[in-house]
C-alpha cells in the first residue's frame, strides 16, 4: 500500500477508495485540462509553475526516475499527517505503485503558486484526480493538494520538499465529472 497519496492514504481508505486488487484499474489517463480562469504570475512563479507540470508528467508517464528526480533528499510527503513518508528513498518507495498505474491512477495539474519573501521557497497548490477500482468498478474522487518546493542553491532546481493534501477527497460520477471540476478551478498563466 502506497503512504502518499498527496496527503490522502488515510482518507482514501476510509472512503474505501485504495483497497487490495486483483485487477488493474481502467482509467483515463490523459492529462488534466487547463483552467479556464487565469491569473497572473511573475516570471519565477512560473519557473515552479513548469516544473510542478514536469513532476505530474513524471507519473503520467510512469517514470520513477523522474518522479525521483523532482524531490528534495529530505522530502516529506503526507505533510502535517501520522502517515508521513521521509527522505526521497521512502517517499519513492512509498509512490512506486502510485507511478506505475496499474491499480490506482493519480493526476495533478498545477494551480496557483506563490514566492513569497524568500525567493527559494514556493508552494503550489492545484487539483488532482485519483481513479482506482472497488469490487470491479472504477472509483473517482478529486481534491487539491500542497506542495513546498525549494530552489537548489547549488544548481537552482526546484525540488519537493513537502506535499500535502489540501482538502478532503470528494467522490465524483467519472473521468468527465472530474475534469469538469478541475476546468473550473484557477490556475497561473503559465502554460
Amino acid at each position: 500500500m502506497n503512504k502518499g497519496v498527496f496527503g490522502l492514504t488515510a482518507l482514501a481508505l476510509a472512503a474505501g477508495l485504495v483497497q487490495a486488487q486483483t485487477a488493474a484499474v481502467s482509467a483515463d489517463t490523459t492529462a488534466l485540462p487547463l483552467a479556464a480562469k487565469r491569473i497572473a504570475a511573475s516570471a519565477d512563479e512560473c519557473i515552479v509553475w513548469r516544473r510542478e507540470r514536469s513532476f505530474s508528467r513524471s507519473v503520467e508517464m510512469h517514470d520513477l526516475p523522474a518522479f525521483e528526480s523532482h524531490l528534495h533528499a529530505g522530502a516529506i510527503f503526507d505533510a502535517g499527517s501520522p502517515e508521513v513518508a521521509r527522505g526521497k528513498a521512502e517517499v519513492v518507495e512509498s509512490w512506486a505503485g502510485l507511478v506505475e498505474g496499474k491499480r490506482t491512477v493519480l493526476r495533478w495539474r498545477p494551480g496557483i503558486v506563490n514566492i513569497g519573501g524568500d525567493p527559494a521557497i514556493a508552494v503550489s497548490r492545484g487539483p488532482w484526480i485519483l481513479q482506482s477500482m472497488r469490487d470491479g468498478a472504477s472509483s473517482t474522487s478529486v481534491g487539491f493538494y500542497q506542495t513546498v518546493w525549494l530552489r537548489d542553491a547549488k544548481d537552482g532546481s526546484w525540488r519537493v520538499l513537502f506535499d500535502a493534501g489540501a482538502s478532503t477527497p470528494l467522490k465524483v460520477a467519472d473521468r468527465a465529472a472530474a475534469d469538469a471540476w478541475v476546468a473550473e478551478q484557477p490556475m497561473n498563466d503559465c502554460a
